[in-house]
């Protein structure tokens, strides 16, 4: 029964520096992995770009990274692009963008109730004139079925849940929160390390849970790292990214020797932030 399935809509950050292959499988994997379950329906994928005070060594202009994302998605009929993170003049923490998109969500689902309520209260007049008038309150004295606000939960690679455990990177209260109210959805290689990370770590153990791990079996190696090595070289990265982001990318003369060094030498934002915050420390 598809009404008793919790609604899930797909969250994934990062640089996406540029937008791969990889990328758009990890949506894919996910939402077989929650239908597979019969307990999940995924509703939306929402990709959120960084912004470009994230200060990331060899990050190109959020413009840029937003245009290619919203052209790989552009046949897709779930997964979205949203830029309002990227728009942000200051590095968001990713639990802020998470909180967010959950929060939208709630606000939509409220006005969806207000408009549904109009045509009942239409009916309610009407009732009014039939002899049968009090049947309609008994039936409403029983509780509605509620359809619930979809869940948001962080879509990420193993890289990301590791990087859990990078002094300074994440605020412990921040990591407690994602997998506490939102959950996470880790893809990882068949026989990745994950699960020993998550059993050495207590927060992730505490709320293993809300932590799901999708086995990626059909390997996939492409990394944005790799493919701007390859840009700079001057080498295909045809199949490896969507044709439409090799050709704006071509067209628009992105990724040099000279972008990859945009940043070098700075700290990364949320280093910058947490080194001095005494109460973010590892997972």
């Amino acid at each position: 029964d598809p009404d008793t399935k919790t609604e899930v809509v797909l969250l994934a950050c990062g640089s996406f520096n540029p937008i791969t292959n990889m990328h758009l499988r990890l949506f894919e994997l996910a939402k077989d992995y929650f239908h597979e379950t019969g307990k999940y329906k995924v509703v939306k994928g929402i990709i959120s770009p960084v912004g470009d005070a994230y200060k990331k060594k060899g990050l190109i202009s959020a413009n840029h990274r937003v245009t290619m994302a919203k052209l790989a998605t552009k046949n897709s009929d779930w997964v979205e692009v949203d830029d309002w993170e990227s728009c942000q003049s200051e590095w968001l923490e990713t639990l802020k963008v998470l909180r967010y998109h959950q929060q939208k969500l709630l606000s939509a689902d409220v006005t969806n109730s207000l408009q549904d309520a109009v045509p009942i209260t239409k009916l309610g007049r009407k009732r009014k004139q039939e002899p049968n008038r009090h049947e309609p309150i008994k039936k409403k004295s029983q509780s509605p079925v509620v359809k619930s606000v979809p869940q948001v939960k962080l879509l990420c690679g193993s890289d990301m849940l590791e990087s859990f455990g990078v002094p300074n990177l994440w605020k412990l209260e921040d990591i407690t929160e994602i997998v506490e109210k939102h959950g996470l959805v880790c893809i990882s290689r068949a026989g990745s390390n994950v699960q020993k990370f998550i059993y050495e770590s207590d927060i992730l153990w505490r709320h293993k849970n809300n932590i799901h791990l999708v086995e990626e079996w059909i390997t996939n190696d492409i990394s944005s790292t790799k493919i701007r090595r390859a840009l700079r070289r001057g080498q295909s990265v045809r199949y490896l990214v969507p044709d439409v982001v090799r050709a704006y990318i071509e067209r628009q003369g992105l990724y040099s020797a000279a972008s990859e060094d945009t940043n070098a030498g700075l700290l990364l934002a949320p280093l910058q932030k947490h080194a001095s915050d005494p109460r973010s420390s590892q997972a």
